[in-house]
C-alpha cells in the first residue's frame, strides 16, 4: 500500500514538473520576459527544495515519514494552484503592442502599412490600450507569483523522494530495494506522459478562452506570439497533488514486519531498559536533546563530506544532472524554434516518444543491477559505458540543425536579394526607406516569394484586405524588388515556413535520436541511487540522499536553467518591445547559433562527466584493492626480514642483530 501511495505521489510530482518544463515558452510569451528570467522561474523550484532538503532528510527519518510525505504533497498542490493564479489577476493577453485588434472593433487600422502616417496610427490606437480589461500590462511583475508558486512546489516535493526511498529501503526484503526503486522511477514516468498530453491539449486553446471573442484573434498556434491556456494545466496538477496526499495520513510510521520485529526485539528491550535507567537517574532536558540532535547532525554531515568517494561521485552526477536539466528545461523551446513545430505537437510527440522510453530504461537499469548483482565497481563501470554512449549519440544532433529562416532585415537585406553578415542594424532598402516604419514592431508577414518580412510596413505594402480569419496585404514594393517571375507582390499575415521538407525530415530523425538517447541515459538511474547509498554508512543513507539532492538542486537544477537561458538569449535576432520601451521576449532566433550553443553546452558538460567517471573508477579500485595489497606487502616484508641474517630481523639503528623470539 505504501508503494502504491508513493507511486501516485511520484506521478503527481513528475506531472507538475513536466507541465512546468513544457510550458516555459508559453510563460515567457505571456509575461513578456527573457529566457534567462524564465530560467530563474524554473530554478525557483530548486530554491524551495534547497531550503529544507537536508533537514527533512535527516530529521524526517526520525518523524512519521508517511505523514511528512503527505504534507509535502499537499503543499506541492497549493504551489501549482498559486502558479496558475496570475491568469485571474492579469488583463487580457495582448500579443502585439501595435497590432492588437480590440474585440469590439473589426478593423485593419491597427496594422501599419507604408501608406499610413505612424504618428496618427499610434494616437488612434492609444485609447484601445487603455480600455477596460487591457489596463494591466503583460510586462508587469505578476510573473513573481509563478516564481513563488514554483518555489512552494519545490518545498512540498522535498520529502517525497528521500523519505520515500529510504522507507522502501528500510522495509524491503534483502536485495529487493533496487528493484522497487526501479519500479518507482518507471511508474513516475506516467506523470510526464500525462503532463505533456494536458499541455498539448490546452496549448491549442487560446490563453483567454472564455473571456474574449476568439473570432477576432488573428494569430494561430504556429505564430511565435501564440499563448495557450497554460494555467489550466497547473490547476489540474495542483488538484492531483492534493488528492495524492490523502493516503499517507492513514499509513503507519513503521510497517508491520514480524520477522524484523523478532530480530530487533532483544536490542529494543535492552535499549528500553537502559533508557529507563537513564531517565530515572537524569531528568529530561529538551534543550539538551535538541543540542545533541544538532551535534549528531553536524557529525553525520562531516562524515559524509569527508568521504572522498561520495564527494567525487557527487561532482560527477552534478555535471551530468546539469546537462539533463538544461535539456529538459529547454528541449521544447529548442524543438519549437529549430523545427517550426507548434507547442501542442511538440508536447505530444516528445511525451509519447521519450517518456515511455525513459520509464523502460529505468526499469531495465534496475533489473540489470539486480539480475547480475553488480558490485559497486561494476555499477561505476556501467555508468561510464552509459555516459560514453550517450555522449556519442548526442553528437548526432549537430548534423540535424536547420538553416536560418529567410527573414528580410534579419538574415537578408530588406529587398530580399542578398544575405547579411549580422542581424544587427540592417539598413533599410529603397523599397521601404520612405515608409516611416517602426523598426521595433513585430507583425510578421509571408511574401509569395517565400521570404518573411518583419511587418507589412517594412515589406513596403500599400493596401490590405481583411475577412474573418485572414488578412492579405498588396502592392508590397520589397516583395516586388526580388524580381521573381510568376509571383505576386502580396503578403499574408504570419511567418513563412522553411523552404522544402528538408528540415521536417531532420525533425523526425531528431525524435529518433532523442528516443535512443533517453533510453541510454535512463539505464543509469537505479545504479546511481545505489552508489549513493552504498558508499556511505547504512545509518547515513537518508542524509546522504539529502545532501546529494541539496547539491544537485542548488548547483545543477537552480543554476543550469539560468545560464542555459542566458546563452540561448544571445542567439535571439528580434526582441519584442513593450509599451514602456523595455525588452520583452524573443520573437525569432538564429537557428544555427541556437543549435550550436545549446548542444555545445550539453556536450561540454557530458564530456566532463566522462572524465570524472574515469577518475571515480580509479579511486574505487584503489580503495577496494588497497587492503589486500597492504596484506601482501606486509607478508613480503615479514618474509624478507625473517630471512635476513640467518633468522635475524633487519639491523637496528645500533647495528646489532636482535634475536627473534
Amino acid at each position: 500500500m505504501f508503494l502504491a501511495a508513493l507511486s501516485l505521489s511520484f506521478i503527481s510530482k513528475s506531472l507538475s514538473g513536466a507541465i512546468m518544463k513544457s510550458s516555459i515558452s508559453q510563460i515567457e510569451r505571456r509575461f513578456d520576459i527573457t529566457s534567462s528570467v524564465v530560467g530563474l522561474i524554473d530554478g525557483s523550484f530548486e530554491i524551495g527544495n534547497v531550503f529544507v532538503i537536508v533537514f527533512v532528510s535527516y530529521f524526517g527519518s526520525k518523524l512519521h515519514r508517511p505523514k511528512m510525505i503527505g504534507i509535502g504533497c499537499f503543499i506541492m498542490g497549493i504551489g501549482s494552484i498559486l502558479t496558475a493564479s496570475p491568469h485571474f489577476f492579469m488583463g487580457y493577453y495582448r500579443y502585439s503592442k501595435e497590432s492588437y485588434i480590440n474585440p469590439s472593433v473589426n478593423s485593419t487600422s491597427s496594422f501599419s502599412t507604408c501608406s499610413i502616417n505612424q504618428n496618427m496610427l499610434l494616437n488612434k490606437t492609444a485609447p484601445e490600450r487603455g480600455g477596460k480589461g487591457w489596463e494591466k500590462e503583460s510586462d508587469s511583475y505578476l510573473w513573481i507569483y509563478v516564481l513563488m508558486g514554483n518555489l512552494l512546489r519545490g518545498v512540498g516535493e522535498t520529502p517525497i523522494q528521500p523519505l520515500g526511498m529510504s522507507y522502501v529501503d528500510d522495509f524491503a526484503n534483502e536485495g529487493e530495494a533496487s528493484f522497487y526503486m526501479g519500479i518507482l522511477l518507471a511508474v513516475a514516468m506516467i506523470g510526464p506522459v500525462l503532463g505533456f498530453t494536458l499541455v498539448s491539449l490546452f496549448s491549442k486553446m487560446y490563453v483567454d478562452i472564455g473571456y474574449v471573442d476568439l473570432s477576432n484573434i488573428r494569430i494561430t498556434p504556429m505564430d511565435s506570439r501564440w499563448v495557450g491556456a497554460w494555467w489550466l494545466s497547473f490547476l489540474s496538477a495542483g488538484l492531483l497533488s492534493i488528492i495524492s496526499s490523502i493516503p499517507f495520513f492513514f499509513l503507519p510510521k513503521n510497517l508491520d514486519k514480524p520477522q524484523k520485529e523478532r530480530k530487533v526485539s532483544v536490542s529494543l528491550n535492552v535499549l528500553k531498559t537502559n533508557e529507563e535507567k537513564n531517565q530515572m537517574a537524569i531528568p529530561i532536558d529538551h534543550g539538551q536533546k535538541v543540542t545533541v540532535d544538532i551535534t549528531g547532525f553536524l557529525q553525520s554531515l562531516k562524515s559524509i563530506l569527508t568521504n572522498s568517494l561520495y564527494v567525487l561521485f557527487l561532482f560527477l552526477t552534478l555535471l551530468q544532472t546539469s546537462a539533463l536539466t538544461g535539456i529538459i528545461t529547454y528541449v521544447f523551446k529548442y524543438t519549437e524554434q529549430q523545427y517550426d513545430q507548434p507547442p501542442s505537437k511538440i508536447s505530444i510527440v516528445l511525451g509519447f516518444a521519450t517518456m515511455p522510453t525513459i520509464a523502460f530504461g529505468m526499469f531495465v537499469g534496475g533489473y540489470i543491477t539486480r539480475k547480475f548483482k553488480f558490485t559497486l565497481l561494476g555499477m561505476a563501470k556501467l555508468l561510464l559505458s552509459i555516459s560514453i554512449l550517450s555522449f556519442t549519440l548526442h553528437l548526432l544532433n549537430f548534423a540535424l540543425i536547420c538553416e536560418n529562416k529567410s527573414v528580410a532585415g534579419l538574415t537578408l537585406t530588406y529587398d530580399g536579394n542578398n544575405p547579411v553578415a549580422s542581424h544587427i542594424n540592417v539598413p533599410l532598402s529603397y523599397c521601404n526607406s520612405d515608409c516611416n516604419c517602426d523598426e521595433t514592431q513585430w507583425e510578421p508577414v509571408c511574401g509569395d516569394n517565400g521570404i518573411t518580412y518583419i511587418s507589412p510596413c517594412l515589406a513596403g505594402c500599400k493596401s490590405s484586405s481583411i475577412n474573418k480569419k485572414s488578412i492579405v496585404f498588396y502592392n508590397c514594393s520589397c516583395v516586388e524588388a526580388t524580381g521573381l517571375q510568376n509571383k505576386s507582390n502580396s503578403v499574408n499575415l504570419g511567418t513563412c515556413p522553411r523552404n522544402g521538407d528538408h528540415c521536417i525530415k531532420k525533425f523526425y530523425i531528431y525524435i529518433v535520436v532523442q528516443i535512443l538517447n533517453s533510453f541510454t541515459t535512463s539505464l543509469g538511474a537505479a545504479p546511481t541511487v545505489m552508489l549513493i547509498f552504498k558508499n556511505v554508512q547504512p545509518e547515513l543513507k537518508s542524509l546522504a540522499m539529502g545532501v546529494y539532492a541539496f547539491t544537485i538542486r542548488t548547483l545543477g537544477g537552480m543554476l543550469a536553467p539560468i545560464y542555459f537561458g542566458a546563452l540561448i538569449d544571445r542567439s535571439c535576432m528580434k526582441w519584442s518591445i513593450n509599451s514602456k520601451g523595455k525588452q520583452g521576449s524573443c520573437r525569432i532566433y538564429n537557428s544555427e547559433m541556437f543549435g550550436k550553443t545549446f548542444l555545445g553546452l550539453i556536450e561540454s558538460l557530458r564530456f566532463s562527466t566522462i572524465i570524472l567517471c574515469i577518475v571515480f573508477i580509479y579511486a574505487m579500485k584503489r580503495k577496494y584493492t588497497k587492503p589486500s595489497e597492504i596484506r601482501r606487502k606486509s607478508v613480503n616484508e615479514a618474509n624478507l626480514e625473517f630471512s635476513n641474517n640467518d633468522g635475524c630481523f633487519a639491523p637496528s639503528a645500533r647495528g646489532d642483530c636482535e634475536t627473534h623470539m
